[in-house]
């Protein structure tokens, strides 16, 4: 532990990129993580993925978790099986996503290693030992043991001299920024980690909590260097993209999608559209037990949703006029899908680097009638970003695939805050904090933030790389 009263701030991971969150923080007698999530993108994540822990995690006292995205959240279950024995504190409506997405997990992970070591002995003449997966379904159900969920503005105290608050981010449902306060000796040091913040006026989750004060800030910056599309072009780009595929060339709309938060954005969206006339009736199937799963944890906690939630209600009704939705369980229906025209398939993951997405877009990439439609973040590496730079041809399972499907981006509906919307959070400060740390971006993003918000507030600024330290005096 530091003297001198300094508490030491190591950012672990989402340092100069977007996945990885996940931050150690030193002080008051207290060791810590805020986030502890996956790295996501090409093959060298899997290897930053087993090499993530650069520190015991028998020494961590305690976790505090913003929200249940995977890039977030992914390594708890890993955390907890090298010996973490502490609790993680996050909101309830993250908790109960946690206990669908962190198994979830370890069944892809399972199956990732199990394809690898299948692929290795088919091509190679040696012999291989086989990969471990990253860690397992019952690994990850452990893991759930050890969450202590919380309710938004109530005070916590998890290690003494430590007291932590969890405010709404606005993001996906349970996203939370989280305030912290350390006191040393009598003196008192203020920390806000943003989380992921939403957009204003996002549909479906409340605008995110204005915070008027702190010592230090965490914040992200995915869409800092960014305008989103306003909603308005937004819906009409994605009322077109919808009657172009289905209604003049006969095809299928495939829509990756994370299954917690973008899944019930479009089913609100498609839902809404059908309602008002713009759109038909349609067919759309839901193609993700995680999502059917998340959906259903959605609708236990309307209470913490924009009232015109009562929509999502509304949909599942499936009444004459109102849009059909159809949650796929099982492989075979998943499959049986590929065989038909006309449908809206919405399905994980949200960057299209594992889960059934992969599937459709084998099957519906070489079809010049389908479309594929890009709502959220496609981190540098995946599939999914590689169809939004203009790709011709991309291997999925091994096999090359040709692109002739239509590809649309439709930014406007990211649930992270762009630029105006993260500086329109800043000012809510009455005072700059005393540093603030960007995060959560890529590199030229993150470091041109930054930049911005040293030119437009007038705040000291960095964006600190991954294993970079910050000792901060009290």
């Amino acid at each position: 532990m530091l003297k001198d009263h300094k508490m030491k701030l190591t950012f672990l991971g989402a340092a100069q990129e977007v996945t990885g969150s996940c931050y150690l923080v030193e002080a008051a007698g207290a060791r810590f993580l805020v986030e502890c999530g996956m790295f996501q993108g090409g093959r060298e994540t899997r290897i930053k993925n087993r090499d993530a822990f650069d520190f015991d995690p028998d020494t961590i006292d305690f976790v505090l978790l913003t929200h249940a995205h995977i890039d977030h959240s992914g390594l708890l279950p890993r955390l907890v099986s090298f010996g973490f024995k502490g609790p993680i504190y996050a909101t309830a409506a993250t908790c109960d996503l946690l206990t669908v997405m962190l198994p979830d997990s370890g069944h892809i992970q399972e199956k990732e290693a199990e394809w690898e070591n299948a692929r290795r002995h088919k091509t190679s003449r040696k012999s291989h030992a086989d990969s471990a997966p990253l860690y397992t379904v019952i690994q990850a159900q452990a893991s759930l043991k050890r969450l202590r969920p919380v309710e938004y503005g109530d005070e916590v105290n998890p290690a003494p001299g430590v007291r932590c608050r969890f405010r709404d981010a606005g993001h996906i449902l349970g996203s939370s920024i989280i305030e912290l306060w350390l006191d040393e000796a009598g003196k008192m040091l203020k920390l806000v980690f943003s989380g992921d913040l939403g957009q204003p006026g996002h549909p479906l989750v409340r605008d995110a909590t204005p915070i008027e004060e702190t010592d230090v800030l965490v914040v992200e910056s995915t869409y800092g260097n960014r305008l989103h599309k306003s909603l308005h072009d937004t819906i009409e780009e994605l009322v077109f993209a919808i009657q172009d595929t289905l209604k003049h060339r006969g095809g299928n709309v495939i829509i990756p999608a994370f299954a917690v938060g973008r899944t019930q954005d479009m089913l609100y969206l498609l839902a809404d559209l059908t309602r008002q006339g713009r759109l038909p009736a349609l067919d759309i199937y839901v193609d993700s037990p995680m999502a059917t799963a998340a959906t259903g944890i959605t609708l236990k906690h309307l209470d913490l949703l924009d009232p015109d939630a009562h929509l999502l209600v509304d949909g599942h009704g499936n009444k004459k006029g109102q849009s059909r939705v159809h949650f796929v369980e099982d492989v075979e229906a998943s499959q049986a899908l590929n065989g038909a025209r006309g449908k809206i398939v919405i399905s994980a993951s949200g960057m299209c680097d594992a889960g059934r997405i992969k599937h459709h877009l084998r099957y519906n990439l070489p079809l010049r009638e389908s479309s594929v439609l890009i709502i959220g973040f496609q981190a540098a590496g995946t599939l999914g970003r590689r169809l939004v730079d203009g790709a011709r041809m991309v291997r999925i399972f091994g096999v090359e695939v040709p692109v002739r499907a239509r590809i649309f981006t439709i930014g406007g509906l990211s649930a992270h805050a762009d630029q105006a919307g993260l500086l329109g959070w800043l000012g809510h400060f009455r005072a700059p904090p005393r540093q603030t740390f960007v995060v959560h971006g890529e590199a030229a993003t993150a470091t041109g933030f930054a930049a911005h918000i040293r030119d437009t507030l007038g705040w000291r600024t960095e964006a600190p790389v991954a294993g970079e330290s910050s000792a901060i005096d009290w």
